[in-house]
């Protein structure tokens, strides 16, 4: 099946496609431009269809590698911006970070936080700065496979993006 195929099933929100929604994600995500992807991803990030921002980036925090949560932390940051730190989530991202002003987190230290914080990080960055949401998007192109970790339904909008969009 061709991609304009698999997105045809997703448009317009109609009947439910023909076959795995995470087989269609496959060939789709390699298929699309990764920015094209990245804006799929915010518009599923923001559809009503899915759980708020703030859970669907504490779940794919959960399922990345010290790097990605590193990368993911890093993009919360900016639109937090560094003098805001030591008040989001209790303050974990101020203790992580050690105070001392450094505004980039390592793995090391991403790995000591929990999902329920970064929850609460992204929600927290998402009211500073509502363009976190295309951010996030474009980092999670770049790696699909974190992505199918949502699920159906975000994987759904996903692809209802896309083929609105094509």
């Amino acid at each position: 099946m061709g991609l304009l195929d698999i997105l045809q099933q997703y448009a317009g929100g109609g009947a439910a496609p023909q076959g795995n929604v995470s087989d269609h994600f496959d060939q789709v995500a390699t298929q699309v431009p990764q920015q094209s992807l990245g804006n799929a991803i915010g518009a599923a990030f923001r559809s009503d269809a899915t759980p708020p921002f703030g859970q669907m980036v504490g779940s794919l925090f959960n399922q990345s590698n010290p790097q990605q949560q590193a990368g993911v932390l890093n993009q919360l940051i900016q639109a937090i911006g560094p003098g805001a730190l030591s008040g989001v989530a209790g303050g974990v991202l101020g203790r992580v970070l050690g105070g001392g002003g450094a505004a980039t987190i390592t793995p090391q230290q991403a790995s000591q936080l929990s999902p329920s914080d970064v929850n609460a990080i992204a929600e927290h960055a998402q009211q500073q700065d509502p363009s976190i949401v295309d951010r996030v998007g474009s980092f999670y192109a770049q790696h699909p496979t974190l992505v199918k970790t949502l699920g159906a339904v975000a994987l759904s909008a996903v692809m209802g993006h896309l083929s609105a969009n094509r």
